[in-house]
This record gives structure tokens, sequence and C-alpha cells, in this order.
């Protein structure tokens, strides 16, 4: 199985105590969003999770102990740095910080497993579309040495998106069209491969293909293994990538980026960030007398049984 560190929350920038205790300790504990009162074990051994996916905005508080997780767990990195300031970021580090984390950070795990993420692309009457461009070509011509690839996305429009941004710009396919083209140029020029998160087959023609962002075939071949061709629902509609289970939680995320769907309910984040304790086996609050735990099944997807891949296996 695949353990997601990052989906619900940003658990690297705001939790990271957490996060190598219970890799140390070798479980977590994870709610059921629809049944709160059943929680899902997790062992987290190498040989009950196949990779360990990471989803973050600023990775400085887990760089000096990283390799306490990845010298035991294949793993992968997604990195997303944007051009957008605090008015829709207002906890994020400013870009140039960020690219130098990157680049740390690509030394230390390797750059076959780091991805930058510049998404949620959103049009604003600041933030237009010429501005993208020159902050992606920006961005991509300081860290395309040590990436794996490039993701972008657009924003979701979840129903009080616009009461967080007024000014926010809907995009119909045209218009995302003409973003992803030149996206796809820019990537071209730095020999960087681009792609889309979700989309399915909109902008292929746009010289961004349409695959997932974390399949099994990019883990495989970012830490050197095989695994299994199967079926799979994705996470969700129209996307490719594998199953996952994450340890986060919704509505914790101190950065309350305005674009973001996880924190549900913004009243309830610093409620949520105080319940937290670095000694739960919860990311946050305590197991409770009512709370039914349950053993998470944890299938391998792996075809090798974790032996290197020869060049006739790619």
């Amino acid at each position: 199985m695949i353990i997601n560190v990052g989906l619900r929350t940003d658990i690297v920038q705001h939790y990271s105590d957490w996060l190598f205790r219970r890799f140390r300790e070798g479980f977590a504990y994870s709610r059921n969003p629809l049944f709160p009162n059943r929680l899902n074990r997790y062992e987290l051994s190498p040989d009950k999770v196949d990779a360990v996916v990471f989803c973050s905005k600023d990775y400085s508080p887990a760089l000096g102990r990283i390799r306490e997780i990845t010298d035991r767990f294949r793993t992968y990195f997604f990195y997303t740095i944007t051009s957008y300031g605090t008015d829709l970021e207002p906890n994020i580090p400013d870009t140039e910080q960020a690219i130098e984390t990157l680049i740390a950070l690509s030394e230390t795990v390797g750059k076959q497993r780091v991805a930058w993420r510049y998404d949620p692309v959103l049009i604003t009457d600041v933030y237009t579309a010429e501005k993208h461009f020159l902050a992606f070509d920006r961005i991509l011509r300081k860290v395309r040495a040590h990436i794996d690839r490039c993701i972008f996305s657009f924003v979701e429009m979840f129903p009080k998106l616009q009461l967080y941004v007024p000014d926010l710009v809907p995009l119909n396919l045209a218009q995302k069209r003409v973003l992803a083209t030149e996206f796809g140029k820019i990537a071209k020029k730095y020999s960087v491969p681009v792609q889309t998160c979700g989309g399915g087959k909109d902008f292929e023609d746009c010289g961004v293909p349409a695959c997932g962002c974390t399949t099994l075939d990019l883990l495989g071949r970012a830490n050197g293994v095989v695994f299994r061709s199967i079926r799979h629902n994705g996470m969700k509609r129209r996307c490719r990538c594998i199953e996952s289970r994450d340890l986060g939680w919704y509505d914790s995320c101190p950065n309350l980026c305005k674009y973001c769907n996880a924190n549900r309910d913004r009243s309830l984040v610093a409620d949520n960030y105080a319940a937290h304790d670095p000694a739960s086996p919860l990311l946050i609050g305590q197991v409770r007398e009512t709370d039914v735990i349950l053993k998470a099944a944890q299938f391998s997807y792996l075809k090798n049984d974790g032996s290197q891949i020869s060049f006739f296996d790619l």
C-alpha cells in the first residue's frame, strides 16, 4: 500500500515531529472522515508500506531528519512552489526560500524522487496569465536540474472559493488550453517533463500529456522497483493516481491558503492545531473511549518483492 503525507494537511511543514515519531514507533491511526469514531491503524514498516508519498509547501522543518524515512522506505516528494503572495498563501515561505529548500531536498533524496508542483493555477486581477508564465519560467529555470518533472493543475471550483477570492476569473476549457500550451512550451525549453494533475486528455495536443502524478510506474522508476499492473479507481474523478492512505486530517492546515478545500471549515483550524499532541498516534486529538480501532488492510503492489530492477524490466 501507499502512505500519503500531505493531502489533507501539510504534515511536513506543521507536524513534522509527530511524523518522525510515528515512523519511529512504527504505526499511526487515522480517523475515517465519514465515520469519525472509526480509527484505521496503519503499520509503518517497510514490509507493510510500498512507498511513502510526501506533499508539502515547505520541507525545511524535515530536511535534517528526512533520511530517517528515506533510508528505510521507498519515497517520492511533491514540492509546491507558486507565484502567489500572502493575499492567497498567508503562511508559506517566499518563493526564493522555497527554491533553496527544494534544491537541498533534491540533493538529499535524489532528483529522481522530487517533482515541482505549480498549482493550483487561478486567474485574478493581480495574477494574470502573463504573470503566471513569467513565474513558471523563472522558477523552472532555477529548479530544472533538481527535479524529475513539473506538474500543474487548475483550481477546483468549490462552493466557497469565490467568497475567499472575490476577483477570481472562472476559466473555460479554451482558456485552460491556452495556459497549458504556454506551460508546455516553457517546460520543453528547459527539457523538463510536464504534466497536469487530472484533466484527462484535454491538453495532450497542447504538449502536456495526460498521466497521473502519483502512479506505480512513477514510484517504481524513482525507487528502482517494479510494481504490478493493477486496475484501480484513482484518488478522485478523472484521476489516474494510485490510491493511497492519508495520515492527515481535514481542517487542520495552518497554511490557510484561500484556494484550498482541505480546510472545509476554517474556524476549526486553530482548535484542531491546538489539539495536536506529538505523542498521540492520531494527528489531531487523542483516542477516545468510544473509538473503534480497525486494522487497516495493507496489500502490497510490488511485483518483484522490492529487489532492484534490471534494464530489461524498464
